[in-house]
């Protein structure tokens, strides 16, 4: 028999591993083995940020409230599986994009169950979750690391059977979360409950808290930063191979496994974040995520594959620091902050922020900025493109370092962890 730990940790490595197939790779699928524009790329991106506005909150509220949320995560990755074995039939981007729409309104709400799964199985056992969770979400980096390197080293980064990779995985994922240990639904309503927690709309009012409703929007500007290099890095790697000087570099060959060095590097801070967040609270944690984002961007700008590879490297390292100090922390100070009957919900919420309304007005915007300004006959700007990011960045650490008031309570985080 399986330890609760070892069973936590294959689902977090799996629920990573069916993304990972494809999501850095879908960009040299589009631009350089379809063809197609900037625009109509950022379009089909943008669709898991439009899943990521409504669909967390719808299953955050029906695992809150009437299923099982191992039972919903389940149906949800055999579906996700279904659509991926779908995707090598498309041969245009107006059509991928719906396909790929449906995919993300299976997968997306996932991420943030497969958090609510693990926080409930860990409670109902007595494991501190602020020093259990990270080390077991560790391996759902390692997972998409491993989607990655499978894709790039069995020369599928730029065809379907990406999708293929992940679609399998999915569906045995999904079969396997059936195994995993029950997670009721929290019914706690009475008869005179107001509509709002009928419909399971109380987590929205945590909006009409400043602090909270100040880090959800925070989390939106983050967000827009957050796919900027899961769109183009793997291409930006990719289109070197258009300088003969760097045409035959290990970088252009082996883009994918260069950008995977950002995940193995989410592996190291992840397990930081206990030390950090007790150290410096979260408004640090954050900034220093912010900080990051920064670096990333701006270390891309002037990098290149021979002198200024170190510069390449060095983003990817950063990475992991601007990446889980955002996500993972922004996850646990929810986690921390809400009242338990609406923490699904919350989850929810904290999601559709980043994933959501970000993550899609930044592959949106971004697909336009670059096709109006930074793509010229010889093709993209990539040096004034990411500089662009860095600024943008820049500007959203500055505003959060001066609005965002939090004082730290080492104690709290240690009394909410039990």
């Amino acid at each position: 028999m399986m330890s609760i730990k070892l069973r936590l940790t294959l689902m977090s490595f799996l629920q990573f591993f069916v993304w990972g197939a494809w999501l850095i790779t879908i960009g040299t699928y589009c631009f350089n083995a379809k063809g197609w524009t900037g625009a109509q790329f950022g379009a089909i991106f943008s669709t898991l940020a439009i899943a990521s506005i409504f669909m967390p909150p719808i299953t955050g509220i029906i695992a809150d409230k009437w299923i099982n949320t191992e039972k919903l995560y389940g149906i949800l990755h055999i579906l996700y599986g279904l659509v991926l074995l779908y995707v090598p039939q498309v041969n245009d981007p107006d059509t991928l994009y719906y396909v790929i729409l449906l995919a993300m309104i299976f997968y997306m709400p996932t991420i943030s169950l497969s958090n609510s799964i693990s926080y409930s199985i860990l409670k109902s056992n007595n494991y501190d979750v602020v020093k259990v969770f990270p080390p077991i979400r560790v391996w759902g980096t390692i997972g998409f690391i491993a989607a990655m390197w499978i894709t790039n080293l069995s020369g599928s980064k730029a065809n379907s059977n990406q999708f293929l990779i992940g679609a399998v995985a999915a569906i045995a994922l999904g079969i396997y979360s059936f195994t995993l240990p029950a997670c009721k639904p929290q019914k706690s309503l009475s008869k005179d409950s107001s509509l709002a927690e009928q419909l399971g709309l109380t987590a929205f009012k945590l909006f009409s808290n400043y602090k909270m409703a100040l880090f959800f929007v925070f989390a939106m500007f983050l967000g827009a930063a957050l796919q900027l290099t899961n769109m183009y890095g793997d291409s930006f790697l990719d289109d070197f191979k258009k300088v003969p000087i760097y045409a035959e570099s290990f970088v252009v060959k082996y883009s994918t496994i260069i950008m995977s060095i950002s995940q193995m590097s989410e592996t190291l801070f992840i397990l930081a974040i206990p030390f950090f967040l007790k150290r410096f609270g979260i408004k640090k944690v954050m900034l220093f995520s912010m900080i990051s984002w920064v670096l990333r961007f701006g270390l891309f700008s002037y990098g290149n594959p021979a002198g200024g590879l170190w510069m390449i490297i060095l983003s990817c390292i950063v990475y992991g620091m601007a990446f889980d100090f955002f996500n993972i922390s922004g996850s646990l100070f929810v986690e921390t902050t809400t009242d338990s009957k609406i923490r699904s919900s919350a989850q929810g919420l904290f999601m559709m922020m980043t994933n959501g309304f970000g993550a899609y007005s930044g592959s949106k915007i971004s697909g336009y900025v670059i096709d109006k300004y930074y793509t010229h006959a010889a093709g993209k700007d990539w040096h004034g493109i990411w500089l662009a990011f860095a600024i943008y960045a820049l500007i959203v650490t500055v505003l959060f370092a001066v609005f965002f008031k939090h004082k730290h309570d080492p104690k709290a985080i240690a009394t909410f962890a039990h």
